[in-house]
């Protein structure tokens, strides 16, 4: 008598390919990142979605985006988020340019950078207590097309963004676990 095998379990893949973001109906300044089974409420710019992205006009850039590692709060969090991507502990002194006329425009900076724009990365609202970075912008820069578009804990109520993707904390750790390095964010 031949000996049968139980049927292969079905795998989940871990890390998604592809997240989508969607426009809300009625409101361009909130959507959804939809995954398997699931649709996430997030922030969007306060342009909405828009397609030719400029530094200042609010609007989150449609397209195609890299994952590309991020940062996280240590102090708020406690412990790293489980994730494929590259996290780091950011500190008080981490920034990101977003001045134009400069040279490291739309890249990390150690501060203080006096007479130049920039982010602070450690900030005391939470919204970067993890942030995660977009290839947006990236390969080549081209200055004032837009700088510093994340993933990123959003505000309450999903008040609008400055051009980023924001999510409550908990669905944001929650989609960290299933993505890589070779997922992509599709702004739709």
């Amino acid at each position: 008598m031949k000996a049968t095998r139980p049927p292969a379990a079905r795998t989940v893949p871990t890390t998604l390919r592809t997240l989508q973001v969607r426009a809300g109906a009625g409101d361009r300044r909130r959507g959804q990142i939809l995954v398997p089974g699931r649709a996430i409420p997030c922030a969007l710019g306060a342009a909405g979605i828009v397609r030719a992205k400029r530094e200042g006009d609010g609007g989150s850039p449609r397209g195609s985006f890299r994952l590309l590692g991020g940062a996280y709060r240590h102090d708020r969090l406690g412990t790293r988020p489980i994730t494929a991507l590259k996290l780091r502990r950011t500190d008080p002194q981490d920034g990101w340019c977003d001045d134009p006329r400069d040279r490291r425009y739309n890249r990390p900076v150690r501060l203080p950078v006096p007479g130049v724009s920039h982010e602070r990365m450690w900030r005391e609202d939470g919204l970067y207590d993890v942030v995660i970075d977009l290839d947006y912008n990236r390969g080549p820069i081209r200055p004032r097309r837009g700088s510093a578009i994340f993933l990123h804990v959003a505000r309450p109520g999903f008040r609008p963004t400055e051009g980023c993707v924001a999510l409550r904390l908990q669905d944001l750790l929650r989609l960290l676990r299933r993505v890589g390095p070779r997922t992509r964010l599709r702004i739709l």
